[in-house]
């Protein structure tokens, strides 16, 4: 039997401990969260990335010098559990006072720790505060759709059936919102995100799609399962030939989650935006 959310240090007060400690991570099944969606591991109908970045990364060099750094973690979509953020950032602040002789060892242990939490291999990358600084702040693809005129008021659920597309025109586009936003399940936080929606097929409505985006604002889940249900609800409506959905979230502690969920293999882009 797996530990639930309401288990986690989320909402807990907690001791924030400076040397290594990997068994502060708590996974989390991804498994319920899919069955709420009507999915199962055998089913899911996308492959895709939750990207982790961490801007508090920092351990000490053998001379007791600390170093500060980037950590870049890309965790698969299929994995079968989840990491809970924060039990995420108290690991990482785990890694304050302890020794690496260098980056190669720490990215080992990083790598060793938080797949054997997500159950598959995760991808690790310790980057330089210039190597990020160069890779500059992203643009985004497409159109944004923000400023359409749009009247919603019930904001609990995410409501599909606001959704509407032209079944007899078939395009290729890429629409995104800055206004996705939802709650953590378990402290009721507010999570803050940009949505990106890449597809080829019938024509989506785009102020239909705003006012369903807008329909997550008091919805409670976590950033991966959100991003899951947008996708699926697209994917049910258009039956596109081709759909890649991923939101960039505004990080807290430390931590940002970036979820990407693709009809194919797609290339991604992990650079920050402007409000991350």
């Amino acid at each position: 039997m797996h530990p639930a959310a309401e288990d986690s240090p989320l909402g807990k007060s907690s001791e924030y401990v400076s040397t290594y400690t990997p068994s502060l991570l708590f996974p989390i099944p991804r498994a319920a969260k899919w069955a709420e969606l009507g999915l199962t591991a055998s089913t899911l109908p996308y492959q895709g990335v939750d990207y982790w970045n961490c801007f508090e990364l920092s351990w000490l060099l053998p001379s007791g010098k600390p170093v500060v750094a980037i950590g870049e973690f890309a965790i698969p979509a299929d994995s079968p559990n989840i990491i809970e953020s924060k039990s995420f950032k108290l690991y990482l602040n785990s890694l304050n006072q302890t020794v690496f002789a260098d980056v190669a060892e720490l990215e080992a242990v990083l790598r060793k720790d938080l797949s054997a939490a997500a159950g598959k291999p995760v991808g690790v990358r310790v980057r330089s505060l210039d190597e990020v600084a160069r890779d500059g702040v992203a643009t985004l693809p497409g159109v944004c759709i923000d400023d359409l005129d749009v009247s919603i008021s019930n904001y609990a659920q995410p409501q599909p059936e606001l959704l509407r597309c032209d079944a007899g025109r078939v395009v290729e586009e890429s629409l995104y919102s800055h206004l996705l936003k939802s709650n953590c399940p378990v402290t009721g936080q507010p999570d803050w995100g940009t949505v990106v929606v890449q597809y080829r097929g019938p024509a989506l409505d785009p102020a239909s799609l705003l006012a369903y985006l807008v329909s997550f604002r008091q919805h409670a889940d976590f950033h991966e399962q959100c991003v899951e249900r947008i996708f699926l609800d697209l994917q049910r409506l258009l039956q596109p030939q081709a759909l890649t959905v991923y939101a960039r979230y505004v990080r807290r502690g430390g931590l940002d989650i970036n979820p990407y969920r693709s009809t194919a293999a797609v290339e991604t882009d992990n650079r920050r935006l402007v409000r991350q």
